[in-house]
């Protein structure tokens, strides 16, 4: 099989494309390099069957001809990170919805079936957990940019759903819940790989808010896993799949956690959120995914535990900057 990943130099983006060489495919990758990097698929560049492209998917001639020579896209190219949502709306909102809109009309004319990546932000304020695909979305006012993610995400969701009632184009979208593991970066707000250079750097671990909110954190391996059954099965078109892991760890103890797991001297200290995204910003308390669904349609259960998932982080920062013991 032939595939393009839009967004395939970022975190997740390469992991599956490793995961697809892996198993024989070939592999064409997009990225603009806004937020992802050309150093998380140079390992990948002697593979003959691996190739890449340094533009933007809103360059729609390009992406139209890229999705015609594939045989399936997996399209993951995206605004991420609550740092980026809030401090760059615009680009937020214009980079999620033009990019799939290009990208569902460039496949639709040859029925390509698209994978659109979503998350589990569209789930907002709710408070139904754990979270089920055909749940509400609960979602704060407009006048507050942390949801303008969320509902540009959900747009895309509307739109890629949309593709395959009305225009018979398959598509299928994956909600990810938290994914960390090796490459991730820490610039855009992910939490698990600013802790983990702290940590090893021995400064204080600097928890916003107050650290009960919790979350559950997926190793990338078993989130490329997910999204690759998903595409491989027919019966996932025109289906909504949460992806993630059910274990529940509040963002206080995963502070604690990591500084043990490194052996850190660290402090950990609490910052206002406000202090960090301005004034009148707003966090889920909650995020657990409800695995049912994806269990039901692939066999899907995560296999890497958060421990397992935590050294992975650690191992590979101590790879990148070996000066941090």
């Amino acid at each position: 099989m032939r595939y393009l990943i839009t967004g395939g130099a970022g975190f997740i983006g390469s992991h599956l494309a490793e995961g697809l060489l892996g198993r024989g495919d070939h592999v064409t990758v997009i990225d603009d390099l806004s937020t992802g990097s050309i150093r998380n698929i140079q390992h990948l560049k002697g593979d003959p069957r691996f190739s890449y492209v340094i533009g933007s998917v809103e360059n729609a001639p390009l992406t139209a001809e890229l999705v015609d020579a594939a045989d399936q896209v997996f399209h993951l190219a995206a605004a991420v990170g609550v740092k980026l949502v809030v401090e760059s709306p615009v680009r937020t909102i214009e980079t999620n919805v033009k990019t799939t809109e290009i990208v569902l009309a460039a496949a639709c004319k040859k029925r390509k079936k698209v994978f659109v990546a979503s998350t589990s932000e569209v789930y907002g304020k709710s408070t139904d957990v754990p979270f089920r695909e055909d749940g509400d979305l609960v979602l704060g006012p407009t006048e507050r940019g942390r949801w303008s993610y969320a509902c540009s995400k959900a747009i895309d969701e509307f739109l890629a759903i949309a593709y395959w009632r009305e225009r018979h184009c398959p598509t299928l979208i994956g909600r990810c819940f938290n994914t960390v593991g090796p490459r991730q970066t820490g610039h855009y707000g992910m939490v698990v790989p600013r802790f983990v250079k702290q940590a090893l750097s021995n400064e204080a671990l600097t928890v916003y808010g107050d650290g009960q909110q919790s979350r559950c954190f997926t190793h990338v391996s078993d989130a490329v896993r997910a999204m690759i059954a998903l595409m491989d099965a027919d019966h996932t078109v025109g289906e909504v799949y949460n992806i993630g892991s059910e274990q529940e760890i509040r963002i206080a103890d995963l502070a604690e956690r990591i500084r043990v797991l490194t052996d850190s001297e660290s402090e950990i200290g609490f910052t206002p959120y406000e202090q960090v995204y301005g004034e009148n910003f707003e966090d889920m308390p909650r995020r657990v995914p409800s695995l049912e669904k994806i269990n039901k349609a692939i066999g899907f259960e995560p296999q890497i535990g958060l421990d397992e998932t935590l050294q992975s982080v650690i191992d590979y920062e101590r790879s990148v900057e070996p000066q941090l013991v």
